[in-house]
């Protein structure tokens, strides 16, 4: 475990990569989804919950993308 790899950094890359293209997808399906717009909700209403609930789904989907990879 002391020597360096580049196909290590590589690896590292390609998987973020992946994930955030997984969570930009997911992310997209759940405002598709949804019966309003949320941009406009949260931006122009100013609903402080749903920007709150949009935030827990995000995460919500990150640990299962990164449960995914792990």
């Amino acid at each position: 475990m002391t020597e360096f790899h580049p196909g290590y950094l590589l690896n590292a890359f390609a998987y973020a990569a992946v994930g955030l293209l997984l969570f930009l997808a997911a992310f997209a399906i759940f405002d598709r989804v949804a019966p309003f717009r949320l941009w406009r909700e949260i931006v122009d209403e100013k609903n402080v919950a749903l920007a709150i609930l949009v935030g827990l789904v995000g995460v919500g989907m990150a640990i299962i993308i990164a449960a995914a990879f792990h």
